[in-house]
């Protein structure tokens, strides 16, 4: 049970400005208007959002279990439609756009890998689906596995692989689509710590390298302070946003970003949103 709010001390650090960004006029790559979910039950999991994320940014959804943040991330994917609202993805329905303007791809919580297919097949896999030529698609698988360092485990079996190097594939896999857009939901979470650090300086390093948009789901302060450009602070019963926070720090981030006072400035003021919503939920529902 969570103390009475008044002996919380919610002191906030002042408000972090939005960083100034090149391209900020061009067209958004994803646009949430006022979209919501309520599904056959009555359960209103998430009450409507409204959100714009710009090419190249890395956008953290940040927030405790229940909160609608996987929720929301699969309706940018098309894996779940909105009660009410719309879902933008390149100015167009998302069907309508990853089937004409841009590439999306997703990396579930778990690698979901065939255990019985080595690495590079399951790298290849959503390009034999789709219909790629076997050199071509080859060549794709070749160039992933060397993004994620894992060339010459090519032809290893999954249960030979360490939870992260799983998790390394089931990146590859995304990236072997040449996706613009990728979705990532809580990938590390099943993860220990050094691993999981190590993982996220690596997926920076990706996404600078390759100028993703991407969208990461999480429940960390740290990872999501780490990664991202904004993050959006998220809270339950029901899933909503209570804030977007900008961490206006420049690129690349290394680990010593973490040991800054910096840092713990943004984190700080992420706790303090997180506790300031869950206090409010407790007393709407005392």
């Amino acid at each position: 049970m969570l103390p009475a709010k008044s002996s919380l001390s919610l002191a906030y650090p002042p408000p972090v400005p939005e960083p100034a960004t090149a391209g900020t006029a061009a067209a958004p790559v994803v646009e949430v208007l006022s979209a919501e979910k309520t599904y056959d039950k009555g359960t209103r999991a998430l009450l409507p959002v409204d959100l714009r994320i710009r090419q190249g940014e890395f956008v953290t959804l940040l927030g405790p279990s229940g909160c609608g943040k996987s929720t929301l991330l699969k309706m940018v994917a098309g894996l779940l439609e909105p009660t009410d609202g719309r879902i933008l993805l390149w100015r167009q329905p998302v069907q309508q756009a990853t089937a004409t303007a841009g590439k999306m791809a997703f990396v579930f919580q778990s690698p979901t890998l065939m255990p019985w297919a080595s690495v590079q097949t399951n790298v290849r896999l959503p390009l034999d689906l789709a219909g790629v030529p076997r050199a071509e698609a080859d060549a794709r698988v070749a160039d992933a596995l060397a993004l994620v360092g894992l060339t010459r485990f090519h032809e290893a079996l999954p249960r030979a692989l360490s939870g992260g190097m799983q998790m390394r594939v089931s990146i590859a896999r995304a990236l072997a689509t040449d996706p613009d857009l990728l979705l990532m939901d809580e990938p590390f979470g099943a993860l220990d710590e050094i691993t999981r650090h190590k993982l996220d300086a690596d997926l920076l390093e990706l996404q600078r390298r390759k100028n993703l948009t991407v969208v990461f789901v999480t429940h960390s302060i740290h990872e999501a302070v780490f990664l991202s450009n904004r993050v959006v602070v998220m809270a339950a019963r029901p899933g909503r946003v209570v804030e977007t926070v900008p961490i206006a720090e420049p690129y690349p981030r290394s680990l010593d970003f973490t040991t800054s006072t910096e840092f713990a400035q943004y984190a700080r003021h992420l706790q303090h949103s997180l506790l300031r919503a869950s206090v409010d939920t407790e007393e709407a529902l005392s």
